[in-house]
């Protein structure tokens, strides 16, 4: 059963009654549950326009050669959704259940540094769509922990163009952007942190509107960020599916034929793949952890304990990350990061959207990426081990030089 707020649903315009405008012309209205998404309007509300009718679904190695050859942002159009065969949820179901109360203390730790450094009244903004449950399970600490009205929506970010301008317009006219707090799931080479800093950077210019750029992440193994709840490159379970853990919602759209100047950013609603959702499934088992009473304690007790440590470490972001791809990327003749997606969670995105070149893996972590290992198999990719790898894995893209090999 899904864990029932302890307090009033966000006091956030309701989908029907925009209340923010730009001088004269209201934003849109923000979307949500259940008639976009499988969240509930109390777990989110998405800065996002409704591009259900619109067919997006390109061949991976078609959309390869588009992006790779610069005709296309991979933003313009959508990989065809992956839908998990029955080995592979296994292996999320068991992956959850080995890391939710791991999750649930990383979500308290991060929620409760990002509570701090809002003074106890954060507005969640994650980004579409790895930071959405992210977001909502932050939510959720933060209410149940904390007895305050938390409101959290989610919005597009599309690396080589940046946050949605009217997104970032639309908080700024409804929020105090003080109180505003960017949230995403992990942190591979910092690519999206840079992207955050610039963009945000850029409104404050053009809109003359500032809002933080600290971006809060449950998972940092890049160092890229300094506020975290850990550093340990692990597997999230949202990061193994797509839709089906998201909400059913797609990737977000950037695509200019279809998204007009005072439109949200787009995306699609997979109603269709409401059989194989598991979005409340991930949710309910992280928060057993500070829901059930016969757990909450220490749990709470642990995560007081743990963000105390972190508050007085090293927070100061080194982005190693970055410098070990570049390494990466210069070893294996990619010449381009791009091509180089490092940690847990990029090495599956690879696996389930683009064109997968070969996984590298640290020994001894093969036992926590059972389903990248499951992903390589079914695909045919092959595995190499990397005795110093700083990450538990790294998914390196086919730099494609001509058409055959993207038909691979």
């Amino acid at each position: 059963m899904t864990p029932t707020p302890s307090t009033p649903t966000p006091s956030t315009p309701t989908p029907s009654t925009p209340a923010a405008t730009s001088g004269t012309t209201p934003f849109p209205a923000p979307l949500t549950g259940p008639a976009f998404g499988s969240y509930s309007a109390a777990d989110v509300q998405w800065l996002l326009k409704d591009l259900g009718d619109v067919e997006l679904e390109a061949p991976a190695a078609q959309r390869e050669r588009d992006i790779q050859s610069g005709r296309a942002n991979y933003a313009e159009t959508l990989p065809v959704e992956y839908v998990p065969s029955p080995e592979y949820r296994q292996l999320f179901a068991e992956a959850l259940e080995r890391s939710s109360r791991r999750v649930a203390v990383a979500v308290g730790i991060v929620s409760e540094l990002v509570h701090s450094a809002r003074a106890g009244q954060p507005v969640l903004v994650s980004l579409a769509r790895a930071g959405t449950p992210i977001g909502i399970l932050m939510k959720r600490w933060t209410e149940r922990m904390h007895g305050t009205d938390v409101p959290h929506l989610t919005m597009s970010i599309v690396r080589g163009v940046g946050l949605d301008q009217t997104a970032l317009g639309y908080l700024a006219a409804t929020f105090d952007p003080g109180r505003v707090v960017f949230v995403d799931g992990w942190t591979g080479k910092g690519a999206i942190a840079r992207e955050l800093t610039a963009a945000l950077a850029l409104f404050a210019e053009t809109d003359g509107t500032v809002f933080g750029d600290d971006l809060a992440v449950l998972a940092d193994p890049g160092h890229c960020v300094s506020i975290f709840g850990t550093r340990d490159d692990y597997l999230i379970p949202s990061a193994c599916l797509n839709s089906t853990v998201s909400g059913l919602v797609s990737r977000t759209v950037f695509n200019r034929q279809l998204i007009g100047e005072s439109d949200f950013h787009g995306a699609k609603f997979y109603a269709g793949l409401r059989d194989d959702d598991v979005s409340a499934v991930f949710l309910d088992a992280v928060c057993t952890h500070f829901d059930d009473e016969s757990v909450r304690a220490e749990v709470a007790e642990g995560v007081r304990e743990a963000a105390a440590e972190t508050r007085a470490g090293e927070r100061v972001p080194t982005w190693s990350g970055w410098q070990a791809v570049e390494r990466i990327s210069a070893d294996y003749g990619i010449d381009n990061v791009n091509l180089v997606k490092p940690g847990v969670g990029e090495t599956t995105r690879v696996l389930l959207r683009r064109v997968p070149w070969k996984i590298l893996v640290r020994p001894g972590a093969r036992e926590d990426i059972a389903h990248v290992l499951l992903l390589a198999e079914q695909r045919g990719v092959p595995i190499e081990e990397v005795d110093d790898l700083p990450y538990s894995c790294v998914g390196l893209i086919n730099p494609l030089a001509t058409s055959e090999a993207a038909d691979r």
